[in-house]
């Protein structure tokens, strides 16, 4: 019997988007039918999904790449908040995250937002890496690329826990931003910022009161 499934990749880069579809269809299995439609940007994402809603034939499976221009109305900013929205509009589909980001924060935050079936990093990717997704996401999900299983893998064999406000204090910190900024891109008080750079210099056992200290020791352990 013909396995018929409906996918909908979504990427800004055309080529890159081809070469998926491609690798696809050429390793599928003879019993599986795919149904391919293509949207490079938020806006057609959407505009696809609302109306396989609307013909009663939701897609199976999406391809979501994080790194997407916002949508015109400003309500999504990135391919984050898309999956978001394809988990609440299309809930039995499953979603396949492709990223180009492999920070600890990053994975975390979208495991934990998201939760999709698969994640793959594009670094990792191979032709058969993504053919083997495919089908481990169909059939036993999830499936988690090497970069992936090994964040998780450090954050889980370590003693150590960090609320999702540290992480993202860390995460910050790694990108730059200075600790008197720190307040702007999180919603607490510079003093409540400090306490918790103390806090986590604590747990860090980090005693020279660096950041790049900090954070060399949050990378041994895998948070940052």
């Amino acid at each position: 019997m013909t396995e018929k499934i409906k996918i909908l990749m979504i990427d800004d880069h055309p080529m890159i988007i081809e070469g998926y579809q491609n690798t696809l269809l050429f390793t599928k299995k003879d019993n599986q039918e795919l149904f391919i439609d293509i949207a490079n940007n938020c806006d057609e994402a959407i505009n696809y999904m609302d109306k396989s809603i609307q013909n009663e034939r939701p897609y199976d499976i999406l391809f979501v790449d994080i790194s997407l221009p916002p949508s015109t109305d400003g309500t999504m900013s990135s391919g984050e908040d898309l999956a978001e929205y394809a988990r609440k509009s299309l809930p039995d589909a499953k979603i396949i995250i492709l990223t180009m980001f492999n920070e600890s924060f990053r994975i975390h935050n979208i495991i934990k937002t998201i939760n999709p079936e698969g994640f793959l990093i594009k670094s990792d990717l191979t032709s058969s890496e993504l053919a083997s997704a495919f089908q481990a996401v169909l059939n036993n999900p999830p499936f988690y690329s090497g970069t992936v299983n090994s964040h998780i893998r450090k954050t889980i064999t370590s003693d150590i826990i960090i609320d999702d406000k540290n992480r993202k204090i860390l995460h910050l910190l790694s990108q730059g931003v200075k600790t008197k900024n720190l307040a702007t891109h999180l919603d607490i008080s510079l003093s409540a910022i400090e306490k918790r750079k103390k806090h986590l210099r604590e747990i860090f056992e980090v005693s020279d009161g660096q950041d790049e200290t900090l954070l060399e020791h949050a990378r041994k352990e895998g948070f940052v």
